[in-house]
């Protein structure tokens, strides 16, 4: 059965999700890619961008479930581009190169129009005006039965946090204290949202931890 899932999401101690003093430089903000350490170091991430080695084991383990049985991906508007307003041009295409990593459709939202994007590899951007709804009924269509992807940021998960649309999170808790930036989950009652604990693990760098509903 088709799941909406938040996977691989990383969060430091104190509960950020980004840094403060995010730009185009530094699109997680002051410390920010700190945040995934416990994932650039696994063979699964050097995978995804044609390199070799990396580690195994739990991190890597928890990299690669994050991109299994997919079939759309959601992601905010800031997570796509550090572009804001309207849209000058067609330039900006994400930060990923010609072969974005999703290889399936991406619906980001948007309060701006623009022409869907095709890219290397089977990723198409849809930009979706609309809201969260429209967005996850379009990625469910798209999806095909297979899983959709909240991809952050921190402002789209909320989002979807707080209308229950989401069945599964899993967040990788970094050793590290941010002190501002962008908090996850502040404000939000996760129990009275139906939201528990189900799983945690523990590596090196990182404390995996699955929340559910029910």
């Amino acid at each position: 059965m088709s799941k909406v899932r938040v996977a691989a999401f990383s969060i430091s101690l104190d509960g950020y999700g980004a840094g403060p003093d995010q730009t185009l430089q530094d699109p997680l903000g002051r410390g920010g890619e700190s945040l995934h350490d416990w994932l650039v170091a696994t063979r699964f991430f050097q995978e995804i961008y044609d390199k070799t080695g990396g580690t195994t084991g739990v991190d890597d383990d928890f990299g690669a479930q994050s991109f299994e049985n997919l079939g759309a991906w959601i992601m905010g508007r800031n997570m796509f581009g550090p572009v804001r307003g309207d849209w000058p041009d067609e330039e900006w295409k994400g930060w990923w190169g010609d072969n974005p990593p999703y290889h399936v459709p991406v619906f980001v939202l948007t309060d701006h129009p623009r022409k869907s994007v095709e890219m290397e590899g089977g990723t198409t951007f849809h930009f979706v005006t609309d809201g969260i709804e429209a967005a996850l009924e379009r990625a469910r269509e798209a999806a095909g039965g297979r899983d959709i992807r909240i991809g952050g940021g921190v402002s789209t998960i909320r989002q979807y946090l707080a209308a229950r649309l989401i069945d599964e999170l899993h967040l990788a808790i970094a050793p590290i204290l941010l002190g501002s930036g962008e908090s996850l989950l502040e404000g939000i009652d996760l129990p009275a949202l139906g939201y528990r604990v189900t799983g945690q693990v523990a590596s090196e760098t990182a404390t995996h931890i699955l929340i559910g509903r029910g």
